[in-house]
Order: C-alpha cells, then structure tokens, then sequence
C-alpha cells in the first residue's frame, strides 16, 4: 500500500494537448545528469521512477474521503441531524438517524476505496514491469520503479518506454529508430527519432559502460514537443532536440532494441506532468437541485420556527396536568420560554429531519452511471462498424445536460467531414490541373439552377484511397508536352520531398504504406508517387525518390536528395520548409504552407502567376477543398553557409530554442518563387446534412468554428443545410479594399485601430439592419459569417456584447481563420455572456481548449489523434451519432432524472407533513409520530427501489419518434419538467396526502375498536398511517410513468411486500435491547379489524383521486407536446416495439433479421400447434405466403422437399 500517492491519471490514458497542462515552476534553470554516475546524481535528490495515480493512500483515505463526502451540503446536514438526535433533546433514538446515514456514507467510501485499487493495482502491474538496465558491463533485468536518473537501458522491439529518455544508439542504420506515440497522443503513425552522431558506437553493453557524458537540460515541464538541452562529451557541447527524446509512454517500432540515458523519471515525466484532469462539470439540472435543496431547508427551518414559537407560547402551568413545576427540565420551564423555544428548534430539528432526502445523491449517482455506462456506450445506433467504435460515456456527470443543449460549436474538418483527405485538383505554373467536381460544387451548381453533366473519367485513370484526381495532361509522363513543364518537374519533387511522412513496408509503388502526420500530407506524397515521382525510402540525412520521365519519356531513375535542414510545421509558423542538395550540387529550399504565408514571402516579379494562381485559390476554396501553396528558392552555398551556422547555434540554444529557430528560418524563407497550388478534397461524414436540419428543428443553432478560408467554410456551410438561399446572411470580413489599403501601408497600430472601426461600424450596420426580419415571424432566418481577423477585435469587451446580440438572433453562425484560442473565447462568451447550455464538438488537439469551454464536450474519434476524446465527456465516432445521444439519450435522461428528483421531493415533503401535522395535537412538545426504524427506513428501503427503475426505464416515446419530432427537444430547452411552477404542482399534493395520511387516518381511529374493545393507541394509528403512506407514495410513482414495464411492477410490488414483511417480524419480536415495547403486536392487532382493511382501500383512494383528476385535465386541456405525439401514434402495433428494428436493418445481424420479419406476421399464422410447427425454422415458409422475406434454415428446405414429395400421386 506504499504506493499510494496522490496523483492524477492512469498512464495508460493519453494525456491532453500542452497549452492546457499546468505549468511547472523550473527553478533552478537548468537540471544536470551524469550519464552512468549513480552516485554523482544522488547528491541531486531526483525523484523515483515509481508512479502513483491514486487519490488516497492507507493513511489518507479516511479524512480524505470523509472530507469529499462532507463537500455536499446535504452531508454536513444529515452529520448535524445525527449528532442532534444523539443529545438529551432529540425526540428519536440516535442510532436510527445515524445508520442510515453510515450506510449511505459507507457506500460512497466503498466506491471510492474500489475506484482508488483499480488505480493502485494499475500502478502496480507499471511500477513492476521489467527493463533492461545496464549494471557491472552487462544488461540486467530490473523493475521500472527502480530506475534512476542518468540510468543506461536497452528497450526492445514493441517495448515502452519507462521513462524520458535520451537516444543514443539504435541497432538501426545512422542511429535512427521508430516510435509509437499512440500513449501520449492518440497517433498511431510512426514517427522519427535520430541519436546524435558522437553516441551511435555505444549499443553494446562493453562500449555502454565507457559513455560518461554530461547531460544539461531544462527543468522537468508538460510540454510534450519541445525539449532543450546540451550533451557534454570528451569536452564538446552537442545540441540536443526533441528528436533525440524517447518519452515515456511511447512504444518502440521497427527496431530491434534501443539504447538511452534516463533524464526524466516518475512523476517528472513529460506524459505524467500532463495527466490532468479535465475541467469539473456540473450539469444545470444539479445546480438548480441544490436550489430546491435550500428550498427544502428554508421549508424545514420556517417548520420548526413555527412549531418552537408555538411552544413557547403554549407552555404554561394552567395546564397543571402536565406537571410543569419549577424542577422541570429546561425545554419544558414556562420560566424560561426563550430556552424553550431553543431547545424546542433542535429537536424539531432531528424530528422533521426526513424532509432532506438522505438517498437522493446515492439514487441519482445509480441512475447516471447505469444510464452512461449500459444505455449509452451499448447503443447500436451510435456504433461505427466501419472502425468498430462505440459510443463513450467519460462521464455520467452531465447525462441530462444532453437534454437541454441550445448551442452546438462544430470544428469542420474531421467533425463535420471524413478527415479523409484525397488529392483533387491543383494549380501549376498558372493552369488548372484535374478534372473532377466536388459535391459542393454540384450543390453551387443546383442552386443556380445549371444542370450538372457527370464528368466522363477518363480511361486508364488512377484511382487509390488519397488520391482522387483525373487528368491525363499530367498523369503518365504526360505533363512532359505542357508548356509549363519545368515548373510541373518543381511542383512534383517539392510535393516528393518536403514532408515528414515515413514510408514502410514494400518498397514497390503498389505495397507501400506511407506513415504521415496528417492526411493531408500523406495525400500529397500518394500524389507525388502517381505523378511518376515515388518517395521509397528515407534515412535521417536522405530523401529516396524514384523519378519516372525526366530525362526522357519512360526513363525511370533513382534519385537521393541530401536533407540538410528541416524547418517543421507549427501553427505559428502555418508552413514547412526543407534545404535539400541535389545530385548535382544544387541546394534548393523547398516550402509549403497557407498561401496568406507564403504570398507574404514570394519574391518580386512573377505578379502575373501569383494573381492567377490567387483566383485559382479561390476558385478550390469555393468549391470546399483545402489548399497549400508550394514554393521554392535556390540558394548560393555562401549564403546557405553563413545561415546554417545561424541555424545550429539557435537549435544549440538553451534558452528560447523554438523562438530563435523561428527568427533564423524567417532569415532564408523569403524570395521565394512560386510553383502552384494544391486542392485536397475532404468529404462531408454520411448523414450530417440530415442531422443538422434535424437539429435545427429541435431549436438548436448550430455555429461553425474552422481555420478554414471563408468561402470553403460558406460553401461546406451551405453543403451542410446550415446555410441556404432563403437566409438573410451578414459576412463580415477583413477582406476588404479599404482594410487591405491600409495593411499596404505597414503601420500596425493604424491596422489595429481601422480593423477594429470597421468591426464596429460592420456590427452596428448588421444590428440596425436585423430587427425587420426576426421580428416578422414569416421572414428570413438569420446567418453570420465572419472571419477570424474580424473576430478578434469583435471580441474585445467594447464590442463583445454587440457581437453577441447579433449572434443570439442567427439562426447559424460561421467564423472561418480562427485560431483554437478564439474558438474557446467565442464557446465562453455564448456560455458566459448568454447563459445558454453550449456543447463543443471536434477531433483535433487544436478543439480541446473549445471542448473544455463548453457545458459538454464531444470528441469524436478520428484521423487527428485522441486528444479531442481524452479531453471530452462523450465520445462518437461520426457527427450523425449526435442525433441519437441529444434526441434520444440526452431528452430520457432530462425527463427521468427530473421525475426522480419531483418524486423524492414529494415523497419526503408528504411523509414529513403527517408529523408536522400531528405537532399541533402534542402541545408542539416534538413527540414523535412514527417509530424510529420507520422514519429511518422510509427513505433507504420502503420507497428507494422504484424511483430508480423510472429513472432507468420510462420512455414516453419511442427513439424513432423521438427523431421523427425533434421538436419535441425544445421541452428540456425550455426546462419545462423542472420549474418552479413544477415544484408547486408536486408540492401542492404532498401537502393534500399528508392531510389526508393524518387528519383522515386520525379522525376515522377514533371511534375504532380492536376486537378487545380497546381504543386505537397512538403506535396503532401511527402503524396504520404509515402503512397507508408506503402504499400510496409507491402506486403515485406509478401514475407518473409513461410506460409500466416490468421492473416498475416489480418494485413496487416489492417494496410493499417488504414494508409487510418488515413490520410482521418488527412487531413480532421483542428484546431486553428495546427502548419501549410499544411496536410489539401492533400489526396483528390491526390486521384483526376491518377498520384496516377498509382505511388501507380508501386512503390511496382518496389521496390519488385528485391526482388522478388532476392527470386527466393536465393531459386533455394543457397537454405536453409528447403527450399529444403519444396520442397521435397510440394505436400504432410497435410503436415503441420492433419499429425501432428498422432502423437498425441495415446492421442486423442473419438472425436479428429474421426475428423482426417474424415480428411482421400476422398472429394467427405463428399460432399453429403441434410439433412439426412448433420449429421456428418453418416460419420462413408461413412468411413468404404474406411476400415476407425470412432466411430460410437447412430444415425448411427439406420440409418443403417432405411436403412435395407426399403431394406427388402415386
């Protein structure tokens, strides 16, 4: 149990995107290792290799625990309640207010003590796993967690890596090795890392045990792709980088084993270092429960208010029957009314103590998970069979929040398309290459009413997963005749060589496999191979390219390309550059990135191919695709000399690395020379045009958020039904004449302050211009578009309300060019500054800080990692599944957890009053109506199972109705089953069932007699009250289903049986251990009159009538919507039955299909009796009579072989 620690995440989960992670104090600056020095590092006090991701420890989990259970309000009142009850002053005996409320507490340490083992046995199975570390010349196999800094390890093939290490020789060629990242981020591509040149001798234990290097390097930090250090050796300084980094989490690939020196160990990790939680949620239904919580105090506190004065008052020694002398105890001293009235409060106190619900967190906690865990994450109807993933309930927190959503904030690429990226078109030399037509663009076209031809492909076209492009100019050496050959020969080896993609496998053009960092770049080398120019192989220093028709027509030539630099790709820089040398001697700088980078790059002349080649731009973006441009530069070897020392002193650097790389690439990545334009098609995911007009009808607007150009994003908007012909649309962009006269001029505060004018004075016009049309019920809808440079002064807090005036009153809303920042401040405003329930949406790591803006998060599981999942509180493969888990799981879960939440509020509110109103007939001296275990068990047993099985199992309308009148949605927008109003309604039959629970029972008890003649006593009456009140309370629950399963019969059939059988034993039995006798035989005495028999049928009666009145009117006069949708499909056979099957036919299984066309069948037809019937194989006969198709079975065919050959004569 040593291992208990407190810590974040299991290692096994993948960690979050590094802008997010705390930031860790790194003083002192620097951290220093000695390689292979145990005793030099011990000085240093590094922490351990052995991790912990517990919450609690042994010593820690009873105070801890306790403390997280006494967070809730409802506890802290309950501990006080127990406490009270156990002082001379309280009117009930202790220990049945204390159990009960040990029990609950218990439960909820017993799930955390579970949760915690899990965790610890997890930690465990890591801290034990075996290495290889180097001790005495030779590999010794020892346990992670006794692995120190400065350790050397060998890690083999599919090995993981147990801590941070630094690479120093491989077994593969140049000390090159191949790693996994799958742990740390989701990526399951390959990616690259290289040891330093000076380490690549040392891979055998002899010559590991001679390294003695000095490594010195920044403090243990989250951030995951940056690391900065020198290795010191025979007193030379080499640079290290993240490329010689192995982090702990990752998996070696391809590679025999490795070699390394341990610098981050346990918890100084960079994966353990981002193990953080995700930001806690709470659903607006929980928020507005802990409102009725203090409603229930305020009711519980004016009660004993009210029943302490009217003590005070009515304590007096006229009433000298009562013996209120001077030696009188202080509670009842006539002298002393003010203490009177004290004491008077706490024992109220402990009396009407039920009114608080003990078991509502515990009852709700069962519902959600169950709900998240078996109806969400087992829905057929959100399972991707094509990846086989299912839907992911991450959290059960906000399962009803699903149910009220008002906002959805979509990322595009990835969410609302494939994220399957297919080379299309491009732009070379100024022509337009590729012939084909988006879905976008036959959308355009339709709209305008031109008529779409299909496109002829031409004859021997290619045709593979990432490349989708048809033009025979180019294809097989043809581009050879085109007038702009040269510049076709440049654009093929840029798209060949500036990348990072690993090729793997086969090294044939028809069996290899490309390992890339994104699609999108995985596509622009599948097109750089079918264009006759084939990436095969790659070493750290050299790009293999198989050229085909340069020289001369046929040729096929192998040729290696010398990589001396590569500037990466980062968001900043929106760009990726290579300096290669070719065969020849040339050095070339290759790059391609976002044309407004590039553009800003390009060297003089050429205007007349950049101005083409920008409408080109355009005219890909309008049709939905994703562009890059490409250029290149060549370069002198003088200059290439004096700029690559500039180069390796900023990569040597130990302070600002990323920084001052940046500042020297800006050095060399200008006049460049523009080659053309790429056009990659992302495909629209099945469904989501269907799914977003359904949700639209289910009044949630939905918002766009891409880094895409502001025409791809209309046009996938309009590809989506988001937008439309019929919409008013506002587009407000920084792509205007006067903005772009002014950015010419340079002066970055006049920018500044003219963009943001502009903003304000585009804002008012729309705001003046939009009120005549929402105020005209039968106008336009409204849209907004605007890009993310117009966004950013937007939401400055001078515009920010103006912004989101505007944007309330769109029916849809694009921003295009924003940054993940601005998506999140864009989700936080509407969120914040409406008070809306928002849900973000997206698959990338750039959608994380969007998806922890937002009241709910959804990841969806897709090509950019799992960082957008791990981050989320529900994961789905498609952006269709959204229809089903808002719609369907989202709206149950709202109904049912505010009927729980209405019922345990009557329930208790009722049961309570019936003592409240027997106050008034005891001189408000706090005796007790029921007995103790009565009043403690209500709650935990009596009426706790059937309340459950509603929130698990009703279903007012079936999921295909639910979809069908997506209106229906608007209820939980509209929080119209948890409103005050409600309260009111639930309140107002708590208080007429208590009076008739109490005043009926009481005055009826009077005039009774048991068969000994004898007058009811107060336990007799209190029995029976009780007894009507289980009853009552458990049938109300029924009148509140929608549907009556048989879980619902069951409960609540149990749950009065068991108040029976408890109450038969309870009043049986009689110990020295009991307070008083006076429970013994009460329910035999009762069982024995007819009074009990006749009470026990008209209380229910009586008390249900009303509500049964009050239903009918409700429902007839003041219908829900549902209702009516009920009414509209009652009389349909399978309304909530095997309907739903069909939309699930498509997926069912041989059997399931049969099942369900049986289900088709006439009943008197599956009825026959007698053996030879009785075979559901024989049905597939009996239902091709009615032209049903039923897969028939082995033992159809020879019956129907049997009954043929009897009806041949003989």
């Amino acid at each position: 149990m040593s291992g208990w620690e407190p810590g974040s995440s299991s290692l096994k989960t993948p960690s979050r995107t590094v802008t997010l992670g705390r930031v860790q104090p790194q003083t002192p600056a620097l951290r220093t290792i000695f390689c292979n020095d145990r005793d030099s590092n011990f000085a240093h006090r590094y922490k351990g290799n052995s991790i912990s991701t517990t919450k609690y420890n042994i010593f820690t989990f009873l105070p801890k625990g306790l403390y997280e259970q006494f967070r809730r309000v409802a506890n802290l009142y309950f501990l006080m309640v127990s406490i009270l009850s156990a002082t001379p002053y309280s009117p009930v005996n202790p220990v049945t207010n204390m159990v009960p409320f040990s029990l609950v507490l218990l439960f909820s340490l017993i799930k955390e003590a579970f949760e915690d083992w899990q965790r610890f046995q997890n930690d465990n199975s890591i801290n034990n796993t075996p290495v290889d570390v180097l001790q005495a010349q030779g590999w010794e196999t020892l346990q992670w967690k006794k692995l120190q800094v400065g350790d050397i390890i060998r890690v083999k093939q599919d090995g993981f890596f147990p801590a941070d290490i630094l690479l120093l020789a491989s077994t593969n060629a140049d000390g090159v090795c191949y790693i996994e990242t799958a742990n740390l981020d989701g990526e399951t591509n390959l990616k690259i890392r290289k040891a330093l040149e000076k380490t690549w001798d040392y891979l055998t234990p002899e010559k590991a045990c001679e390294f003695k290097g000095e490594v010195q390097c920044e403090q243990p930090n989250n951030s995951l792709y940056t690391f900065t250090g020198n290795l010191v050796i025979d007193n030379q300084t080499l640079p290290l980088s993240p490329n010689q980094i192995l982090l702990r989490g990752c998996s070696l690939k391809n590679t025999d084993f490795i070699v390394g020196a341990v610098i981050f160990t346990g918890h100084e990790t960079k994966v353990m270092m981002n193990s953080m939680n995700v930001p806690s949620k709470r659903s607006t239904l929980e928020r507005k429960l802990d409102k009725l919580i203090l409603a229930l105090f305020s009711t519980l506190f004016s009660m004993c208010l009210i029943g302490a004065m009217s003590s005070g008052i009515f304590i007096d020694r006229k009433y000298f029957y009562l013996g209120l002398g001077e030696t009188v105890e202080d509670q009842f001293n006539p002298s002393r009314r003010f203490m009177v009235i004290i004491l008077t409060m706490l024992t109220l106190l402990t009396l009407y103590s039920t009114l608080i619900p003990i078991s509502l967190y515990v009852s709700i906690e069962t519902i959600k998970f169950v709900q998240s865990s078996q109806f969400i994450n087992k829905d057929l109807n959100m399972y991707h069979a094509e990846t086989n993933t299912p839907a992911s309930a991450r959290t059960s927190n906000l399962n009803e929040e699903l149910g009220q959503v008002e906002y959805i904030f979509s990322d595009k690429t990835g969410t609302l398309t494939r994220n399957l990226m297919e080379f299309f078109k491009c732009s070379i030399g100024g022509e337009i290459y590729g012939t084909g037509m988006t879905e976008i663009e036959r959308g355009i076209a339709e709209r305008k009413g031109i008529k779409v031809q299909e496109v002829q492909t031409s004859t021997g076209s290619v045709r593979e997963k990432g490349f989708n492009f048809d033009d025979v100019r180019l294809m097989r050496g043809a581009w050879r005749n085109e007038p702009n050959h040269d510049a076709c020969k440049e654009f093929f080896r840029c798209l060949a060589i500036c990348h990072t993609v690993l090729p793997e496998g086969d090294m044939s053009p028809e069996k290899i496999k490309y390992q890339a960092a994104s699609p999108d770049e995985a596509a622009l080398v599948l097109a750089a191979k079918n264009f006759g120019f084939f990436f095969y192989r790659r070493t750290p220093t050299t790009i293999y390219v198989r050229e085909s028709h340069v020289e001369r027509m046929g040729k096929i030539q192998d040729v290696s390309y010398e990589i001396l630099n590569v500037l990466e790709f980062n968001s900043t820089r929106k760009r990726q550059s290579v300096v290669c040398r070719h065969p020849d001697g040339r050095l070339v700088l290759y790059c391609k990135g976002a044309d407004t980078v590039i553009y800003e790059r390009l060297g003089s002349g050429n205007d007349d191919l950049n101005k083409v080649t920008r409408d080109h731009l355009e005219q890909f973006g309008s049709a939905g695709l994703r562009t890059l441009c490409l250029a290149y530069r060549d370069l002198a070897s003088d200059l290439y000399e004096s700029w690559n020392e500039k180069f390796i002193k900023a990569k040597s650097s130990l302070r600002d690395r990323e920084k001052r790389l940046d500042e020297v690439a800006e050095l060399i990545e200008k006049e460049l020379i523009l080659i053309g334009a790429t056009a990659i098609e992302d495909k629209l995911q099945d469904g989501v045009p269907s799914c977003i007009q359904t949700l639209s009808r289910a009044g949630i607007k939905i918002w766009v958020l891409t880094g895409d150009k502001m025409e791809t994003a209309i046009n996938i908007a309009y590809a989506c039904n988001l937008l439309n012909n019929e919409m008013k649309q506002f587009i407000i962009s920084s792509e205007t004449d006067a903005i772009r006269e002014v950015e010419e001029r340079g002066d970055q505060a006049e920018i500044a302050l003219f963009i943001k004018e502009e903003v304000k004075n585009q804002l008012k016009q729309c705001l003046d211009e939009a009120p005549q049309y929402f105020c005209s019920p039968s106008g336009p809808k409204l849209g907004l578009v605007i890009d993310g440079k117009c966004l950013m002064y937007a939401l400055d807090p001078s515009l920010r309300v103006m912004l989101l005036t505007l944007s309330l009153n769109c029916a849809s809303v694009v921003c295009c060019r924003v940054s993940p920042l601005q998506k999140a401040q864009v989700t936080s405003l509407v969120k914040k500054g409406a008070r809306k329930i928002t849900l973000s949406i997206g698959d990338g790591a750039n959608d994380v800080s969007m998806i922890q803006a937002a009241h709910i998060g959804i990841g969806i599981s897709g090509l950019e990692g799992m960082q957008a999942v791990m981050a989320s509180d529900f994961a789905i493969a498609q952006f269709r599944f959204l229809e089903d888990l808002l719609l369907v799981h989202g709206r149950w879960a709202y109904i049912r957890l505010c009927k729980v939440v209405m019922y345990f509020f009557y329930k208790n509110l009722a049961f309570t009053l019936t003592q409240f109103w027997f106050t008034f007939n005891t001189g408000f001296s706090g005796q007790r109506f029921y007995d103790d275990w009565f009043q403690s068990l209500y709650n935990v047993i009596f009426t706790a199972l059937p309340v459950v099985f509603v929130g698990l199992f009703d279903k007012d309308i079936s999921p295909s109705l639910s979809k069908k009148y997506p209106e229906l949605y608007k209820e939980g927008v509209r929080n119209m089953f948890f409103k005050w109003s409600v309260v009111v309604v639930w309140a107002f039959f708590a208080v007429y069932h208590s009076l008739v629970f109490f005043y009926f029972i009481s005055a009826s008890s009077s005039t009774c007699r048991d068969r000994s003649g004898k007058m009811f006593g107060l336990w007799d009456v209190s029995t029976m009250a009780f007894t009507c009140v289980v009853v009552t309370i458990n049938l109300r629950l029924l009148m509140m289903c929608n549907s009556i399963t048989k879980w619902h019969c069951i409960s609540v059939g149990g749950s009065i049986l068991v108040w029976f059988v408890f109450i038969f034993l309870y009043s049986a039995i009689m110990t020295p251990l009991d307070r008083n006798d006076n429970m013994y035989w009460v329910i035999y005495i009762l069982m024995g009159t007819s009074y009990f028999y006749v009470t026990l049928l008209l209380v229910p009666v009586a008390a249900l009538l009303v509500d049964f009145l009050y239903l009918s009117v409700q429902r007839w006069f003041f219908p829900y919507d549902y209702q009516i949708v009920q009414e509209i499909h009652k009389d349909d056979i399978h309304s909530t039955g095997t309907s739903d099957l069909l939309e699930l036919k498509q997926q069912l299984t041989p059997d399931e299909a049969r099942s369900y066309e049986i289900s088709k069948l006439p009943k008197e037809v599956s009825k026959h009796t007698g053996f030879a019937f009785d075979s559901p194989g024989y049905e597939s006969f009996f239902a091709s009579q009615f032209s049903k198709y039923v897969p028939p079975k082995a033992w159809d065919v020879a019956r129907r072989a049997s009954m043929r050959s009897k009806a041949t004569p003989k």
